[in-house]
């Protein structure tokens, strides 16, 4: 506990030494006061998944029937986020989960004669389900989610950060209820225990210390490290 106050008495100290203003809202950007969590996304912000894990275009899946391996098969959604099988005919399953997929199937089966039909489905591979890990890491790209994602995961899916990374400035860019919105976060304060491993969900934009996606935001730019606590924004 003695050291953890001295970590943050620490950052208060270099906080204030760095002679920068309070934050204050301005057009671009509007800090959330009292908020250290960055909220999760709504299905209606998501064009391929959420927790749980929702089936999007492309995705490949595996479909068994029980008692009836005819039917059973592996299967890739189509662009538009449909299926086709013998019986069952077409059937949408785009942002379903797997539960709700064999569901619909079971029903679609059930009125073409097929006594009480069992279906479990399983993603085999997901390409809708993506998270972009940008800046400065050793491998930058696109990186699928999982259902127990979070951003020192994510940060080791792209082998991690480079030699001279900025640990301390970390920005999990979100779209929340179709607002932009911005975390900001230190991944030594992480590290330490200092605060929670943030979750990722998909289409999660991770920028560590600067890059060319970060500088779109001009006041995001300007925000001083997040020593202590995470930092929660709304951008305009």
């Amino acid at each position: 506990m003695r050291k953890m106050l001295i970590v943050l008495l620490g950052a208060s100290v270099l906080a204030g030494c760095g002679g920068r203003q309070p934050l204050v809202p301005t057009q671009r950007l509007t800090v959330v006061e009292n908020d250290t969590t960055l909220p999760a996304p709504t299905r209606g912000d998501l064009i391929a998944g959420d927790r749980p894990a929702l089936i999007g275009p492309l995705d490949t899946v595996q479909i068994d029937v029980f008692n009836v391996p005819d039917l059973s098969r592996e299967v890739q959604i189509d662009a538009s986020g449909r299926i086709a099988m013998p019986l069952a005919g077409t059937i949408d399953a785009r942002g379903k989960t797997t539960g709700e997929l064999a569901t619909a199937i079971e029903n679609a089966l059930r009125t073409r004669y097929v006594r009480n039909p069992e279906v479990t489905v399983n993603i085999k591979g997901s390409v809708s389900q993506v998270v972009t890990v940008d800046g400065q890491v050793v491998e930058p790209g696109l990186y699928p989610v999982t259902n127990q994602m979070t951003l020192m995961r994510a940060i080791a899916s792209a082998k991690g950060l480079s030699e001279f990374a900025r640990q301390d400035d970390v920005v999990i860019l979100r779209t929340v209820e179709g607002r932009k919105m911005a975390g900001l976060y230190n991944v030594g304060a992480i590290r330490r225990g200092m605060y929670d491993d943030p979750q990722i969900y998909a289409n999660d934009v991770i920028v560590v210390g600067d890059s060319p996606q970060r500088r779109r935001f001009r006041d995001l730019v300007s925000l001083a490290p997040v020593l202590a606590a995470p930092l929660i924004a709304i951008l305009q």
